[in-house]
């Protein structure tokens, strides 16, 4: 039996971690959250560290534990707020390397680390592979690079193991940020002005990345190496909604508006960061993890949006 320590156990990605090893036999978990306030998680050991920074104080909970992954993190903070690359370092830099350094000191066997495709860039014309040199932009995905270069010092130090995970956009029932607005704009049929966009995408539905990072608990080839992973098909933006649009049982309204014209009004509306994400290709290559690990995504981009606007029966309850 192995003892796996999930952060960010009630988040979206954790919560989805926790479910797919409570049905692995051989797999122990045990969830980390910020607070214990209306959680409804699938695992009994659960327990609450606080907010996470460089001084965090990991070791009553580390013992037992052969395998962290780490999916806690800052996200979503105004980049423009003049403390923001302070907080983002202080969770996302600084708390992961204290945590790893402690986990080795405790015999912790490997960590893996949940990054971000943004650590490569945010966008592409040939598809990001692992030998690039990283080129983030957004202040999230440089703190993610600055805790991967810290988490490869704490590994040469101690000999940790380290696995380095970076997805694109993830996708699924109740994911934050842009799918989730994109979602409840399709159910209530609003139309968007996405018709003809002709990117190419990357995605990775959440099924498919916990699948991954189950593989990186045990393959042994896995350590100390960085992965980049996707559902394996990419797609254009407008695709992507048509897809999701039929997972939820209805037509896609969208305007045929041209791609140059939809950035020209989104810069001007102070939304850079969104017209990239919605009108660039951002391609991945995910030739690594399917030779030196063998994994196959499990699940089509299809199927992964239909389970995305699916109910989900697990995770923090809704609050009101």
């Amino acid at each position: 039996m192995k003892t796996v320590m999930v952060t960010g156990a009630a988040g979206f990605i954790g919560s989805a971690v926790l479910r797919r090893l409570q049905s692995e036999p051989s797999m122990i978990p045990k969830a980390v959250v910020r607070s214990l306030d209306g959680l409804c998680l699938p695992v009994a050991d659960v327990s609450a560290i606080g907010d996470i920074s460089g001084v965090t104080d990991w070791k009553d909970l580390l013992s037992g534990v052969s395998t962290i992954i780490h999916s806690a993190a800052l996200a979503h903070v105004n980049n423009h707020k003049k403390d923001s690359s302070v907080l983002f370092r202080r969770v996302n830099v600084e708390g992961a390397i204290n945590l790893a350094r402690q986990a080795a000191e405790a015999g912790v066997e490997r960590f893996i680390f949940l990054s971000s495709i943004g650590v490569n860039g945010d966008s592409t014309i040939e598809p990001f592979n692992e030998s690039d040199k990283p080129c983030p932009s957004r202040m999230y995905a440089v703190s993610k690079l600055e805790a991967e270069e810290g988490l490869w010092e704490v590994q040469k130090q101690t000999g940790i193991e380290i696995v380095i995970v970076r997805p694109p956009l993830v996708y699924g029932k109740n994911a934050p940020g842009n799918f989730g607005m994109l979602v409840k704009a399709l159910a209530k049929g609003v139309p968007l002005p996405l018709g003809s966009v002709g990117n190419k995408r990357s995605f990775i539905g959440v099924d498919n990345l916990v699948d991954f990072l189950a593989v990186c608990i045990d393959h042994p080839a896995a350590a100390n190496q960085v992965f980049l992973v996707s559902d394996g098909d990419d797609l254009s933006t407008t695709d992507f909604l048509k897809l999701t649009a039929k997972g939820l049982g209805r037509s896609a309204r969208l305007i045929p508006v041209p791609s140059s014209l939809l950035r020209i009004a989104l810069t001007l509306l102070g939304r850079r960061e969104m017209a990239t994400s919605l009108l660039d290709s951002l391609r991945i290559d995910i030739s690594k993890a399917q030779e030196l690990l063998g994994w196959i995504p499990p699940v089509s981009v299809e199927e992964g949006l239909r389970r995305a606007v699916a109910p989900l029966t697990v995770g923090r309850q809704p609050s009101g």
